[in-house]
């Protein structure tokens, strides 16, 4: 019983580091002893009269065999809505028992509060990304509820190996820097769809002096085989001892595919103890969204328009 707590109190920090990272200031610590947490959830407009607080307690036997408690505060949250949403909510528990489940929690509220705003004061705009993003829902259900695919990891020795010539090299950008008591972290990300361009992304980076005398350079990369509908994907602490697994496991929340993220870490001589993790996370999280890696709530309304968007993509034959 033990074990059982101790493995559900890592995976405790590690989705509480991620969520922070995913929702920076709508994320709230209300008590952090008693894992007592509130996140502040809108309807990307950013309208407060279509927000809900929602507060949760986490168990020590969360995630294996127990839900977090809740609450669900929002003056017009009321009778049959507040039934349904919170049926909504458990039924997302009972497909993922054993599974970390706060992300998914917040997008669904996220959902109903854009279904909500749209039915109670649609303008012609609005309307017209309702009615796409009904027959997106039809034909793609797949955004609501990714589906767990088997995951493979595999064992890159990139430094002492010689890039291969076959493969092209992914474009690579870099994120801003973030400096904290003389430490400084920065992000690099690329798209990747084999083994082979993440090894000439990494061969890429390091021919930068400056990149290559990092003292960390912790990356994490995810591939999707349509083949096999697994994900590939693997990490690489390089001495910052779990920085690569909490890397992969935000990247896990974001559901990213065919990408992989580099954070640079310059040592300035003063310790930061658990902050240097969040701002890891943070520095992946920023490039991940900032080049359309993910749908996070800064993605916002890009998501209402998917159907039209995908309509573009065939126009342009990309």
């Amino acid at each position: 019983m033990a074990e059982e707590e101790l493995g559900n109190s890592q995976r405790q920090s590690e989705e509480i580091e991620a969520m922070a990272a995913i929702y920076g200031e709508e994320w709230c610590v209300i008590d952090e002893n008693a894992k007592i947490f509130c996140i502040r959830v809108t309807d990307f407009m950013d309208d407060p009269k279509w927000t809900l607080c929602l507060q949760v307690m986490l168990p020590s036997e969360y995630p294996d065999t127990a839900p977090p408690s809740y609450q669900l505060n929002a003056p017009w949250l009321k009778g049959q809505e507040r039934a349904d949403l919170s049926n909504s909510l458990e039924e997302i528990y009972v497909h993922n028992m054993g599974e970390c489940i706060l992300y998914q929690w917040v997008e669904k509220i996220r959902d109903a509060l854009i279904q909500k705003s749209q039915i109670t004061e649609p303008d012609p705009d609005v309307k017209k990304k309702t009615e796409e993003v009904e027959v997106e829902s039809e034909e793609d259900p797949i955004l609501e509820h990714p589906p767990e695919n088997p995951v493979k990891t595999l064992d890159l020795k990139i430094s002492e190996e010689t890039p291969p010539e076959n493969e092209e090299l992914p474009p690579v950008a870099h994120g801003v820097p973030i400096t904290d008591r003389r430490s400084t972290f920065q992000a690099h990300v690329a798209p990747v769809v084999c083994p082979e361009q993440v090894k000439l992304v990494l061969a890429k980076l390091y021919e930068n002096k400056k990149i290559a005398s990092a003292t960390h350079n912790i990356y994490a990369y995810r591939i999707f085989c349509e083949d096999k509908q697994t994900f590939l994907q693997d990490c690489e602490d390089d001495g910052e001892t779990a920085a690569g697994g909490r890397l992969l496991h935000l990247m896990e929340i974001l559901n990213v595919k065919n990408v992989m993220v580099v954070v640079s870490r310059w040592y300035g001589g003063i310790l930061l103890g658990p902050d240097r993790f969040k701002h890891i996370n943070n520095c992946a999280r920023n490039i991940l969204v900032e080049k359309n890696f993910t749908n996070t709530p800064d993605e916002s309304t890009k998501s209402l328009g998917k159907k039209k968007v995908k309509k573009d993509k065939k126009k342009n034959d990309h």
